[in-house]
C-alpha cells in the first residue's frame, strides 16, 4: 500500500512547489508593479523570477527550498496564509492528513529525569528543510524543601512526574504551525520542554536513596539539546531558546550554557525569548512566615531552593555574585551578565509577581495601599527594563503571553509582539551572534521597527489592546472602568495626580486610552 502511494505523494509534492513558486512570483509582480523605482523594479523582479525558476529544476528530490520574501515583506502575513493553504490543498495525501501536533520522546539517557524519577522528555514537531529551532521551556512555579515539594507532588504531579504525559501537544501563539497565528515560526523545528523538575529549570542533583526527589532541570535542557543534533539542529541557523513564567527565568539561566554547548557548531545562533519571567526581589505587599511557595518571599524562596536543588546558574553571573548566587535567578541582575541575545516580554503588572508579593485579586476590592503598591510595581519593572535592547512590555494585569492564542492582538505603541520579534530577527541577522561572541544585540532598528517597546501610562489596563478583564467571581467581561474601579481606583484623585480634568480622564478610560 505505501509503493503504491509513495509516487503519488511525490507529484503532489511537486505540484505544491510548482503552484508556491507561481504564487511567489505573482506576489512579487504586484509588489513589483506598486514600486516608485521603476525600470529598477521591474529588472530585480525579472531577475528574482530566473532565479526561482532556475531553481524549480533542481528542488524535485529535496523536502524544501529557500525562498526569497523580501519581495512581499508588507503583507508578509497574507501571503503566508496563502502559502499554506495552497500548499495543503494539493497535497495528495491529504488522506494521511498532515501531522501538525507535536509528538512525545523520552529521553534516551535515562539517568536525567523528573523529580519522581521518571524519564524526562520532550514534545517535537519537524519540519523538514528548516534552519530555524523553537525550544520552549514550560512554567509551573517551583517547590523549596520536602514539605513544599510533597504538597506539589499531591496537587499538580504532572509539574513533578512524566507518568501522565500525553502522547501529542498541539502548539499555541508562537509554537502554533498555523501562519495566521504565528506569521514568523510557523513553519520552525518547534519543541516543548514539560517541566517537571519544580527547580526553575536550574537543578543538578539526581534522585538518591538519601533524597526523594531528583533536581534536574538544567540537565534536561542539555540532554535535549544533545538529542536534536541529532535531528538536524546540527546544521541550524537560529535556535530561539523561549519559555514563559518559570520557564522564560529558565530561559536566563540557560541560554548562555545551551550557546556554550554548541559551540562546535559555529553557525548556530542561539537566543533567548524571555516571557514572564522578570521577576523581582522587591519587598512583599504584606510579609508573612515561608510556610509554602505562594505566600514565601520569593527571595528567600530562591536562597533554600538552590541549595535545596542544587541549582546552577551561569558562570558569569555566579562570579559577579559568589556565596549569593540567588541573585541571578532575578532577570536585572542576570541580563547585564548574559553573552546571548536576550528579547524580554514582561507585562507591567504581573499577577504572579502580585501573587508572590502578597497582593490577592480575589474578587474584592483593593484598599489605596494596594492600589499604590499596584502602580509602583509598575514603575520599578519600567526601571529594571529601562536599558534592556529588545522588550516587549505592555501596561496590562495579565501573566504569559507568547503562547496565547491573542498573542498577536496585543501592541505597544502600534508594534505587535509578532512584529517586535520579527524586527528583532532582522536586526541580528547578518551579525555574528554565534555561541561564545562578545556580547551585542545586532544593528540599530530599522526606521518603523521598533525593539524597546515599553508603555508610559501609570495604571493597568490603560492599554487599549490588553487582554479581555473577567470578575474572578462571576466569570462575566469587565470594562477598563469597572475593573479599575473594583481596583479602587479614585477617578477624582488621579485626574488630579495627572494634571487632567476628571471628564477628560473618564473619556480616555472609556475608550480604553
Amino acid at each position: 500500500m505505501q509503493s503504491r502511494s509513495a509516487p503519488g505523494c511525490w507529484a503532489g509534492r511537486s505540484a505544491a512547489r510548482s503552484c508556491l513558486l507561481l504564487l511567489l512570483i505573482h506576489t512579487s509582480a504586484q509588489v513589483g508593479e506598486r514600486s516608485p523605482n521603476g525600470g529598477r523594479a521591474q529588472s530585480r523582479r525579472a531577475q528574482h523570477q530566473q532565479q526561482l525558476l532556475a531553481h524549480r529544476e533542481r528542488v524535485d528530490g529535496a523536502e524544501s527550498f529557500p525562498l526569497d520574501f523580501t519581495a512581499v515583506e508588507g503583507n508578509m502575513d497574507n501571503f503566508m496564509v496563502q502559502i499554506k493553504n495552497l500548499a495543503q490543498s494539493l497535497y495528495p495525501c491529504s488522506a494521511q492528513k498532515l501531522d501538525q501536533d507535536m509528538k512525545l520522546h523520552f529521553l534516551k539517557n535515562a539517568t536525567v529525569t523528573c523529580n519522581d524519577g521518571s524519564s524526562a522528555g520532550y514534545y517535537i514537531k519537524e519540519s523538514k528543510g528548516s534552519k530555524r529551532w523553537l525550544l520552549f521551556l514550560e512554567g509551573g512555579w517551583y517547590c523549596f524543601n520536602r514539605q513544599s515539594c510533597d504538597s506539589r507532588y499531591e496537587t499538580v504531579r504532572r509539574l513533578m512526574s512524566s507518568t501522565k504525559w500525553p502522547q501529542t501537544r498541539t502548539g499555541t501563539g508562537i509554537l502554533s504551525p498555523q501562519p495566521e497565528e504565528n506569521p514568523h515560526w510557523w513553519n520552525a523545528n518547534v519543541v516543548f520542554i514539560p517541566y517537571c523538575s519544580s527547580d526553575v529549570w536550574s537543578g543538578n542533583t539526581p534522585k538518591t536513596n538519601h533524597s526523594d526527589y531528583a533536581f534536574m532541570g538544567s540537565l534536561i535542557i542539555q540532554e535535549v539539546v544533545n538529542e536534536l543534533l541529532t535531528k538536524g539542529l546540527d546544521n541550524a541557523k537560529v535556535l530561539l531558546l523561549t519559555g514563559s513564567s518559570a520557564g522564560g527565568t529558565g530561559v536566563l539561566l540557560n541560554v548562555d550554557r545551551v550557546a556554550e554547548q554548541l559551540e562546535s557548531h559555529r553557525g548556530v545562533q542561539v537566543r533567548g525569548l524571555v516571557d514572564s519571567g522578570w521577576f523581582l526581589d522587591n519587598k512583599q505587599y504584606k510579609f508573612t512566615d515561608c510556610l509554602d511557595t505562594i505566600s514565601c518571599d520569593p527571595t528567600e524562596a530562591i536562597k533554600r531552593g538552590i541549595r535545596y536543588w542544587g541549582g546552577l546558574v551561569p558562570e558569569s553571573c555566579r562570579q559577579v555574585h559568589v556565596g549569593e548566587e540567588w541573585n541571578c535567578f532575578f532577570g536585572y541582575k542576570v541580563f547585564p551578565t548574559l553573552k546571548s541575545p536576550v528579547f524580554v516580554v514582561q507585562w507591567l503588572f504581573d499577577e504572579a509577581q502580585l501573587t508572590a508579593d502578597n497582593v490577592h485579586l480575589t474578587g474584592q476590592p483593593v484598599n489605596e495601599g494596594q492600589w499604590r503598591y499596584i502602580q509602583n510595581l509598575g514603575q520599578e519593572l519600567r526601571s529594571t527594563l529601562r536599558q534592556v535592547p529588545a522588550v516587549f512590555s505592555p501596561a496590562c494585569l495579565s501573566h504569559e503571553l507568547i503562547t496565547r492564542t491573542y498573542w498577536t492582538d496585543i501592541q505597544v505603541k502600534g508594534t505587535s509582539l509578532p512584529r517586535a520579534l520579527h524586527c528583532w530577527d532582522r536586526s541580528l541577522q547578518g551579525n555574528n551572534h554565534v555561541n561564545g561572541s562578545k556580547r551585542a544585540h545586532g544593528t540599530p532598528p530599522a526606521r518603523g521597527c521598533p525593539l524597546h517597546l515599553m508603555d508610559s501610562c501609570p495604571w493597568p489596563h490603560c492599554n487599549p489592546s490588553c487582554p479581555t478583564i473577567r470578575d474572578q467571581l462571576t466569570g462575566q467581561e469587565m470594562s477598563v472602568i469597572q475593573f479599575l474601579k473594583h481596583m479602587g481606583f479614585d477617578v477624582q484623585k488621579m485626574a488630579q495626580q495627572q494634571g487632567m480634568d476628571p471628564r477628560e480622564l473618564l473619556g480616555m478610560l472609556s475608550n480604553g486610552s
